[in-house]
């Protein structure tokens, strides 16, 4: 059926004066047969060369061990009562992990670009050209899912314990969140910077240091003032915050206080409205630029 309405969209453009010729066309459907197509692409990819999903298991595997071991004599109350570590370290590594892939989510709409593979992809007949990002989109929260349930698991060997299904649903939603909006902003820096090298520059520069000017690796209350300011604008901060807190309390509701800035305490509640206000801020930011880019 989908072949006989395509045969019939080409004969209306090759003979627009033809008589008799009619076709129907949903622009929903195609927009989600389009952003299938391209999703099922970049999963074959994948398939075909495993080393970009292998690589962002082991990492936070190895940063688990390696950074549990340097800080294994600390004292145990250092971090909270009865709260090791590897304990404290596990959202961190968890949120860091997610924001690591969905900064990468640029490279393959920039590799497409240079090799001329997206030009095909503009030029074809699409029902809707941002069923390319929405496909890479799809790709990137999905992967950074299959990595937060592998940290979740290895955390769970090394002792960090495992969160009610209550709470792992609220970590996916976190991870979802903070993905959606960082990878809004690499598919932007995508179209919008002329080159890989320079794409691979600024995800250099942007991700250590948001790693350290955040609450990954140690509490606010052990940085300097300055840099707790910094870590309370951080948005990985807003993600790690409420993981760490759903490790640590069993009994966690929208009202519980997840975030001590410098200037307020903040709840779960509206750190996911944070979350979703940076998404927002991020997508409504990139789109004029798409919207040239596809025009």
């Amino acid at each position: 059926m989908t072949q006989t309405i395509d045969n019939q969209k080409y004969r209306a453009i090759l003979a627009p004066n033809a008589e008799n010729i009619t076709f129907e066309t949903n622009s929903l459907n195609d927009f989600l047969q389009e952003t299938f197509a391209l999703t099922k692409r970049l999963f074959i990819q994948l398939q075909r060369r495993p080393s970009t999903l292998v690589a962002g298991v082991i990492q936070p595997f190895m940063w688990l061990i390696l950074f549990g071991a340097l800080f294994y004599n600390a004292p145990q109350s250092l971090f909270g009562d009865d709260f090791s570590y590897g304990q404290f370290l596990a959202p961190g590594i968890i949120v860091f992990t997610a924001f690591s892939g969905a900064l990468n989510a640029g490279l393959p709409i920039m590799f497409d670009r240079e090799f001329g593979f997206l030009n095909r992809l503009l030029v074809a007949p699409l029902a809707s050209r941002f069923s390319i990002v929405a496909a890479s989109t799809i790709y990137i929260i999905s992967l950074s899912l299959i990595q937060t349930a592998v940290v979740i698991t290895a955390s769970a060997f090394i002792g960090a314990g495992l969160p009610s299904p209550t709470g792992l649903s609220a970590i996916a939603l976190i991870t979802f969140l903070i993905v959606l909006g960082v990878t809004g902003l690499s598919l932007g820096l995508a179209f919008a910077l002329p080159g890989h090298i320079e794409l691979l520059a600024v995800i250099f520069v942007i991700n250590l240091p948001l790693l350290f000017a955040s609450t990954a690796l140690a509490p606010m209350a052990f940085m300097a003032n300055w840099l707790q300011i910094i870590a309370s604008l951080n948005p990985l901060t807003y993600a790690i915050e409420p993981i760490r807190y759903i490790y640590q309390h069993g009994d966690w509701n929208l009202a519980s206080i997840v975030i001590s800035t410098p200037w307020t305490e903040i709840n779960f509640g509206v750190v996911l409205l944070l979350l979703c206000g940076f998404d927002a801020l991020i997508l409504l930011a990139i789109k004029p630029l798409l919207s040239r880019r596809f025009a």
